[in-house]
């Protein structure tokens, strides 16, 4: 039940990908198909390189590529 309601709600997903815990991460990244996986992991990757983006966004978005990089 919980991975539908954070699949289904983006702000929820969000909140939980840049939480920086591992087991949130984790959780709300593995109820995603392969096609929003690999978007996400594009938009993080963003999140890190691109002008714009607050300090500690980078560093969350950070540590969920880090987190989902064995997944």
């Amino acid at each position: 039940m919980a991975n539908e309601i954070i699949s289904n709600d983006l702000e929820e997903l969000w909140e939980h990908l840049l939480s920086r815990e591992a087991e949130r991460v984790k959780e709300a990244f593995s109820t995603l198909t392969k096609h929003e996986q690999e978007s996400v992991l594009s938009h993080l990757r963003r999140m890190t390189d691109e002008p714009g983006w607050h300090a500690e966004q980078r560093l969350s978005a950070r540590f969920a590529l880090d987190t989902v990089k064995d997944i």
